[in-house]
């Protein structure tokens, strides 16, 4: 669908496909699609590469949910990235499996360790990390964290950097069992940006609540980026 792959999971299925991946000491890389990504890698190819390459594919986003139901290839419900993470975490945290953090700001993402400690004990943090770091540095970021022994790794980087970024070093992170970009899932699990309420969500509005809080960094990515979408969809739709 619109030159990207989707797979038909629901949130429980995820969770215990991961959960699979870990007792068999095999790796899941993870990645979501939403309106704004799926626009991206039409004309992206390097994203594309990226992100179909991934052994999992979840609807991240009631757009790509309708979008996927509209052309006649529905799916089964909208799998966000921070609500998988969330659940990731509390199922690592109840069968001693550890997570690495990394991405965000330095203050973020020790904050978020900090939180998972208090509520889920030290054993469960393998490491964290900023994600702010030169071109030469990623080689050897990446080599700690696979030599950190999680099991479970959480980047909260820009697309398409972050889809990019796994992919380049799939080879080196084959030991960490689930790989997973999360945007700005720390932010908001912080404190540090509110999260849309759940009507809203449920209504398919959680881009305007974001719009509405940060709308210089966001105008252009949903009122360019929304409508973009709707006409990729009405192009697939009546191969136009």
């Amino acid at each position: 669908m619109l030159n990207t792959y989707i797979d038909n999971l629901s949130m429980k299925e995820t969770v215990d496909l991961v959960n699979s991946a870990i007792k068999e000491k095999r790796q899941i890389h993870h990645t979501v699609v939403n309106a704004g990504k799926i626009n991206l890698l039409q004309k992206d190819l390097i994203l594309r590469e990226s992100v179909n390459s991934a052994d999992i594919i979840n609807a991240d986003g009631l757009a790509v949910v309708w979008a996927a139901k509209f052309l006649g290839k529905p799916v089964k419900e909208r799998v966000a990235g921070i609500d998988l993470m969330v659940n990731l975490v509390k199922n690592a945290a109840q069968n001693n499996q550890k997570i690495y953090l990394f991405g965000a700001k330095e203050n973020v993402v020790s904050k978020l360790a900090d939180i998972y400690t208090k509520n889920y004990g030290k054993d469960v943090i393998a490491g964290f990390r900023n994600g702010y770091f030169r071109k030469d540095e990623e080689n050897s970021i990446m080599q700690n964290i696979a030599n950190s022994g999680a099991n479970l790794l959480f980047v909260a980087i820009s697309s398409p950097k972050k889809e990019n970024l796994l992919y380049k070093y799939r080879e080196i992170l084959k030991d960490v069992n689930f790989i997973m970009g999360v945007g700005g899932s720390f932010d908001v699990l912080t404190g540090n940006v509110k999260r849309a309420p759940l009507w809203m969500q449920k209504m398919g509005m959680e881009w305007f609540f974001r719009l509405a809080q940060e709308p210089k960094r966001m105008w252009k990515r949903y009122l360019i980026g929304n409508p973009k979408f709707i006409l990729l969809v009405l192009k697939e739709k009546f191969k136009i």
